[in-house]
């Protein structure tokens, strides 16, 4: 059975930016596809911060961009190499489970 997908979770200050897709990357997909969504539409980066990531850009600008940029960085990644090596990991993890 599939994990639960959590539609507005927590995030760090910084996301992941490691070689594989990590149990957080799993937990932050809706995460990712709405930061994607919304650069694809155009979107402030302060309102998709303040609604998708629940950072307050005009208390904290910085730390804010920071969380904002690491996050948009790791989205894209996983659309370009991460969901392959998502691929990959399920595949390691079914032979081992054979094994």
């Amino acid at each position: 059975m599939p994990a639960e997908l959590e539609l507005e979770p927590d995030v760090d200050d910084q996301a992941p930016d490691g070689p594989d897709v990590t149990p957080y990357d799993e937990a932050h997909f809706v995460t990712y596809l709405r930061l994607l969504d919304a650069k694809a539409d155009g979107a402030d980066w302060t309102e998709v911060a303040r609604i998708v990531l629940h950072r307050d850009p005009d208390r904290e600008e910085a730390r804010t961009r920071r969380c904002f940029d690491s996050h948009m960085a790791r989205a894209q990644w996983m659309t370009k190499r991460g969901y392959r090596r998502l691929l990959e990991q399920s595949v390691e993890q079914a032979r081992r489970s054979r094994s």
